[in-house]
């Protein structure tokens, strides 16, 4: 937008142009506040704002990391998901229900039951229940929302994905035992977020 200089604080009364953004901490939006061409957000509320000068003050590549900043903080749930650099999960198995153990002896891709959150990019430790108990492979996802119905119980399956194998582990590496003292994960019930110590250990 195009404003008055008085309105920022600033001497004189021709137009400047200034851009608001929102940062992602108010202690980083009180930081830039106190650098040159930088202002409380111009008729925003909310403490994360400010408005840049676009007259050369600020340099263009620090305008444009903002900008960036700006945007996924604006975003909505599903642009932030689309948007997000790969993550890391461990996602479990039960056996009762698939031979998840020799699942990958025949071939390197196979469909699975997708996990919330999880988008193709992805890479998935697979962790197989009660007798095995450990961490089997790791997968990166290649496909989702694979149109899928199953219901049995307590097991509703509304959508796959597709999962390519990228290591096999042995069955002693990765235990619940170890990932219970080593890595404080006490339960695998569901798709969870890692550990950057798992991580390391994982890729290694």
């Amino acid at each position: 937008m195009d404003i008055s200089r008085n309105k920022l604080g600033l001497q004189g009364k021709d137009t400047v142009d200034v851009l608001n953004i929102k940062t992602d901490s108010t202690q980083l939006a009180d930081i830039l506040r106190q650098r040159e061409g930088f202002f409380t957000g111009y008729h925003t509320a909310g403490s994360k704002w400010v408005s840049v000068l676009l007259d050369g003050t600020v340099q263009l590549d620090e305008i444009c990391g903002l900008i960036d900043m700006s945007y996924e903080e604006t975003a909505s749930k599903a642009i932030k998901q689309a948007i997000r650099p790969p993550k890391e999960w461990i996602i479990p198995s039960n056996p009762k229900y698939y031979d998840s153990v020799h699942a990958f002896d025949k071939v390197e891709e196979i469909n699975w039951k997708q996990g919330k959150g999880i988008k193709k990019g992805d890479t998935v430790f697979m962790y197989i229940g009660a007798p095995v108990s450990a961490v089997l492979y790791k997968c990166v996802v290649t496909e989702t929302d694979i149109p899928y119905h199953f219901q049995r119980k307590e097991l509703t399956i509304t959508s796959l994905m597709r999962i390519k194998l990228l290591k096999k582990y042995d069955p002693e590496e990765f235990t619940f035992d170890r990932l219970k003292n080593e890595f404080d994960i006490f339960a695998v019930r569901g798709p969870r977020g890692i550990p950057d110590s798992l991580s390391k250990a994982l890729n290694a």
